[in-house]
């Protein structure tokens, strides 16, 4: 108790920021020694996500403390690297706390002797993950929480190839951040550094231009939402700069607000996220809704499905990563696709179908990016790298401006998306895929779940014999290890994995059933519906959760 006071008192004294500090200051006043343990009962962890974690004072949460100290973490590890007075740029999203995140970054690496470059104000994490490379930078941090709840923030780092980091660099430049010593031994000058004018952000926007085929039709009319984040801007600049007709915005939902006032979850995917799009839509009648996440490097997509209540469908991620790869194809690509072992197994069989390279890398842009020779890569949630050259992770901007294009082409033929899922499922069987994702307060649930089911692996799910049970953690003949289990069933497949940004436990489903002619798609989609239940239960049950 008495030493949990004197941690607080210490960490009081050389906190930056009034805030933080009159909410610790208010805790330790009240005694509120559970507060305080959950702040202080450790440091939050830098990992290959960077930082993520809840807004708040102490160790345990985002602050400009804990940013100061990852900032000086990175500089270090970058001179121990050979980079003294390399550039180092800066992007940040509009949550509470990000501009002044990227402030104290931009300080941290001046007074370290290093460049640093912040850019204009609010944009896509895309952008950022342009400009390193774009400007010959060292490293790049991104401040944002992506799709997270409005009370986080969080802190990516690139280096210098414009990709995420991986190991050992994550271990590295955690080491570098322990052995940072008291704030004020932290240089932070009041200026020094470069703020960017628009220069990068219409380099990116030119290049943008490079994602679509020549002379190809621009005709699909689309409902765009921001989902409350920095989207909008640059989305309706790319697709004006493409010919596109100008998207009809979800008013509401337009404008970055750190508040996230009409959703529960900033996350396309989360239920009702999409709702308000949809009422658009039905408004607006347009042929596609296309949705970012508060940061705009996933790219979500809706289509017109009289089948289904209200009229509109969302896509799954495996669904448009598989549209987009058979668009490509069409187009003459060359060169590899690549998705994480979560993904579709669909992707695969188009890349050799079409005589294309094809990897599987572990979950993250981090690994997809780092494929040699890629030409496209996607992941299931939402994440699609449609120009590797310009932008070495998810770009929702880039993949948004590419599934327009596929619209207009199949508008242009009179069909649909889904017309096109159908002759995908007759040429490679009907791939569905589903997730079983449960979002825990206590950590050590997932922790149990996992060690029950590593020592009683299931034989059988929704009736079909697991065939083999991997633990990913033992690495393999293809992949580093990973926490993650991988079963493959009789035309199933089951990974399960601890979410690395979110307090999740991610099962990940898929069946493959074989397709005769377009008459036994119904009862096709139907075996793959029932399948996938099936597992969820008994997979749930197994895992104890």
């Amino acid at each position: 108790m008495h030493d949990l006071i004197a941690q607080a008192r210490t960490w009081l004294a050389e906190d930056p920021d009034p805030e933080t500090r009159d909410e610790l200051a208010a805790l330790i006043e009240a005694g509120d020694t559970q507060e305080l343990a959950a702040r202080f009962a450790g440091t939050l962890q830098f990992g290959t996500a960077g930082l993520r974690g809840e807004l708040g004072a102490g160790p345990m949460r985002m602050n400009r403390s804990v940013v100061i100290r990852a900032a000086a973490g990175l500089a270090a590890y970058l001179k121990a690297q050979g980079h003294e007075g390399g550039l180092v740029v800066i992007g940040y999203d509009a949550r509470y706390k990000s501009a002044d995140f990227a402030r104290d970054t931009a300080a941290v690496m001046t007074g370290a002797g290093l460049r640093a470059a912040v850019l204009p104000r609010p944009l896509p994490t895309p952008v950022l993950a342009y400009a390193i490379r774009h400007l010959g930078a060292v490293a790049g941090v991104e401040v944002t929480a992506s799709h997270n709840p409005p009370r986080d923030n969080g802190y990516k780092v690139y280096l210098g190839d414009g990709s995420q980091i991986v190991p050992p660099a994550d271990g590295e430049i955690a080491a570098a951040i322990a052995a940072v010593g008291p704030l004020e031994g932290v240089a932070r000058p009041e200026d020094g550094w470069q703020t960017l004018g628009d220069e990068v952000l219409d380099a990116y926007l030119t290049r943008t231009d490079a994602v679509l085929a020549a002379g190809s039709p621009r005709t699909a009319r689309t409902v765009y939402t921001a989902m409350h984040g920095v989207g909008t801007s640059v989305l309706t600049a790319a697709f004006a700069r493409a010919g596109f007709p100008a998207p009809v915005l979800v008013a509401e939902q337009a404008e970055p607000d750190p508040a996230f006032p009409t959703v529960a979850f900033p996350n396309p995917e989360e239920p009702g996220a999409m709702d308000l799009a949809f009422a658009t839509a039905r408004r607006a009648a347009p042929d596609l809704i296309i949705a970012n996440d508060p940061d705009a490097d996933r790219c979500a997509v809706a289509v017109p499905d009289t089948a289904t209540d209200g009229g509109w469908r969302m896509l799954r991620g495996d669904e448009v990563g598989a549209l987009l790869a058979a668009h490509l194809v069409e187009r003459g690509v060359t060169g590899v696709f690549a998705e994480s072992i979560v993904s579709s197994s669909l992707l695969g069989r188009i890349a050799e179908k079409a005589g294309l390279g094809y990897e599987e890398t572990l979950t993250g842009f981090k690994w997809i990016a780092r494929v040699d020779g890629l030409r496209y890569g996607y992941e299931e949630a939402l994440g699609y790298c449609v120009d590797p050259e310009g932008v070495r992770d998810k770009d929702g901007i880039t993949a948004a401006l590419l599934v327009a294009e596929l619209a207009s082409v199949l508008k242009e033929q009179g069909r649909t998306p889904l017309d096109l899922l159908d002759d995908l499922a007759l040429a490679h069987g009907l791939h569905a895929t589903d997730q079983l994702s449960v979002r825990v307060e206590d950590l050590t649930v997932i922790a149990d779940a996992m060690a029950r089911l590593r020592e009683q692996p299931p034989t059988a799910l929704a009736g079909l014999a697991v065939t083999s049970a991997e633990d990913l953690s033992r690495g393999t003949d293809k992949l580093p290890p990973t926490d993650g289990l991988r079963y493959q069933l009789e035309g199933a497949r089951v990974i399960v994995r601890p979410s690395g940004t979110e307090p999740k436990l991610k099962c990940y489903l898929e069946v493959v059933v074989p397709v005769a002619d377009a008459a036994s798609l119904p009862a096709a989609r139907e075996r793959g519906a029932e399948l996938l239940a099936g597992i969820k239960r008994d997979l749930a049950a197994a895992a104890g959760i």
